[in-house]
């Protein structure tokens, strides 16, 4: 969002929703995957509601109703944020929009194989096929021209979750530069924050094996 110059504290909580709804979808993805390097993300508090041990699922992950049930439950939770998201791109320059739905589109999409799968994320991996990738994607370059109009009720939606309000009054803290460079290419920063996270990622794994050495 700040590199597409927009830093309005009900711009920026609305790319935060994405980022959570993202996240989400990623958690009900990989629940076997995580699950066999002993790590588990979905919410304790609703497996115990669904009378299962955390703990002792985690010993031997398996995929049950109640489980689909729960993974359900989460792709609800995401496509709510997802929604919520809609209204930050509809407030991104006209360039950016089309760009920013289509990855929201498309990660939404992972949610939707899920539900087709039946939910079973322990034992499998879903992963959108290409031709699904180019249908969504069609439909996203479709949309009428309306859908990219900024949203006139912006400040009128949700505000940010408690869980990344720190964000965004991180930037609402932060002051604009003046007399600086002229802005580089949109292309530009963002090749440059990509490299910025695979930088991060990979400091984050030479970190991990020093910690099994």
């Amino acid at each position: 969002t700040l590199i597409m110059g927009r830093r309005a504290p009900e711009i920026v909580a609305r790319a935060c929703d994405l980022g959570v709804a993202m996240q989400f979808t990623n958690i009900a993805r990989d629940v076997g995957e995580d699950a066999r390097a002993g790590r588990l993300y979905l919410p304790q508090s609703w497996l115990r509601e669904a009378g299962i041990d955390p703990n002792t699922w985690l010993q031997t992950p398996s995929f049950t109703p109640e489980i689909a049930a729960i993974v359900q439950r989460l792709l609800d939770a995401a496509d709510i944020f997802y929604s919520r998201a809609t209204h930050g791109i509809a407030n991104l320059p006209i360039g950016c929009r089309p760009g920013i739905y289509a990855a929201r589109a498309l990660y939404a999409e992972i949610g939707r194989e899920l539900e087709r799968s039946g939910l079973d994320s322990v034992s499998r991996r879903a992963i959108v096929s290409t031709n699904r990738k180019i249908a969504v994607l069609g439909r996203t370059l479709l949309l009428p021209q309306a859908e990219w109009e900024p949203a006139q009720n912006l400040v009128a939606q949700a505000a940010a979750v408690e869980e990344t309000r720190f964000l965004v009054e991180a930037v609402a803290a932060t002051p604009l530069r003046e007399n600086v460079k002229p802005r580089r290419p949109i292309e530009d920063r963002v090749v440059w924050v990509i490299d910025l996270f695979e930088r991060l990622e990979r400091r984050d794994q030479l970190q991990r094996m020093a910690s099994y050495r």
